[in-house]
């Protein structure tokens, strides 16, 4: 999207007012991950006053140098626009790992930190001397989040691990399918964000517990390990799937648009679109069959609960789809919110960006990025009356940052 096509927005101050103090102020926090997953959890803790430090690779044999996800998808002078999301908030350091001297740099910056993130396959950074054991005895209240594909234990522990395997061994790709054809991807790295957003919920948590450990001999409290596993990040959000197989042997299929067990709630076509309508509960459904003209169904005892809808399911959304099938989309959604029945149309990024509620609710914010270009990113989540997140910084440039941050750190003790 250019500066020039960007709808209007609310506007950004690139500084938390300062009557309004910021939820993680004074955080310390240095982010040695890579794409997705790390940095996400990097960016949650950023937007909320964290001074987050990305530690990013010099340039290799003529490659760019720096985190890949700068030069992944769309870019504008070399640079992702994505980038403008993912490291909004933080500071760039371009440390060389493979080197004695980076890794000496990097564990100078661990030591005055309170929180380190990393994704790297599990046991790499034992190989550099950096594992949890070595900087803990260096920096007792030290947190650290360790995201993998499979954790820092069991049988898999060493195996490579993507979003997308996770998604499907945590049980999310089985299911996202029309039944009988091959499964389909969500469009986005849901498998990364769940478990960067588990991975900063880790982080709250320990630093809770750390608050609660103060004492004479840790007078900063104690650190702790926050080991997630981007598959289980998947399958904790896998609700009922194995309770009913443990239970009733079932394996749940895919069934495409619909919720299977929860009736109605499904997709349907309209004559110049789509929506998709919830009206699984008991008083919504009775609101939703009045709306569309069938009263039979409204008042048929056997459809009062979920249990009969469901043994009725494919009657229901037949009814339903015949009179939506007649009806523009924004007729449907006019009538369903009038009733008060859960409805909305299937938004593309261009119904996001003109939409008056993304707007009101400083969903969309403008950033200019170093190279010059205004975009558009998603706003703060979530909302804090109190202490309220901010993007206070564009993301930086590689290694925008170095000179500040290591002028600030002790030097090596054999310098």
């Amino acid at each position: 999207m250019s500066s020039g096509q960007n709808p209007p927005s609310s506007p950004l101050s690139l500084s938390p007012p300062a009557t309004r103090p910021q939820a993680l102020a004074g955080l310390r926090v240095i982010e040695l991950g890579q794409l997705i997953a790390g940095p996400f959890a990097g960016k949650t803790l950023a937007d909320f006053g964290a001074e987050v430090i990305k530690v990013e690779p010099p340039s290799h044999e003529g490659g760019p140098g720096g985190d890949p996800l700068r030069q992944w998808r769309m870019c504008h002078k070399g640079t992702s626009v994505w980038w403008q999301v993912q490291s909004r908030n933080k500071k760039s350091v371009v440390l060389d790992l493979r080197t004695p001297e980076g890794r000496d740099t990097v564990a100078r910056l661990i030591d005055e930190a309170d929180v380190l993130i990393e994704n790297f396959k599990p046991g790499t950074l034992e190989k550099w001397g950096l594992g949890y054991e070595a900087l803990s005895a260096r920096n007792p209240a030290l947190i650290m989040l360790r995201i993998s594909g499979y954790g820092q234990t069991g049988p898999y522990r060493e195996r490579p691990g993507f979003a997308v395997v996770a998604e499907a061994m945590g049980g999310m790709r089985h299911l996202n399918a029309e039944p009988g054809r091959v499964p389909v991807r969500a469009g986005v790295s849901l498998g990364d964000t769940l478990a960067g957003l588990h991975g900063a919920i880790g982080i709250l948590l320990a630093l809770q517990a750390r608050q609660h450990s103060i004492s004479a001999e840790a007078p900063k409290g104690r650190g702790q390990v926050v080991d997630v596993a981007l598959y289980e990040a998947v399958f904790n959000c896998m609700e009922s799937l194995l309770p009913e197989y443990s239970a009733f042997g079932a394996v749940r299929q895919p069934a495409g648009s619909a919720l299977p067990g929860i009736a109605p709630s499904n997709a349907y076509a309209c004559a110049d679109g789509m929506v998709v309508i919830g009206g699984n509960g008991d008083s919504i459904f009775k609101r939703l069959m009045i709306a569309i003209g069938r009263d039979d169904l409204a008042t048929d005892p056997e459809l009062a609960s979920n249990p009969g809808r469901v043994q009725r399911v494919a009657e229901i959304d037949a009814a339903i789809g015949a009179w939506t099938g007649t009806r523009a989309v924004a007729q449907v959604v006019d009538v369903l919110n009038a009733a008060s029945v859960p409805v909305g149309r299937i938004y593309t990024a261009e119904d996001i960006a003109h939409d008056p509620h993304f707007q009101a609710r400083e969903m969309l914010l403008d950033v200019t990025s170093a190279d010059g270009l205004t975009v558009q990113v998603p706003g703060i989540v979530p909302k804090l009356s109190a202490t309220p997140g901010a993007i206070a910084r564009r993301a930086p440039t590689l290694g925008e940052d170095t000179e500040a941050v290591l002028a600030r750190i002790q030097p090596s003790k054999g310098a």
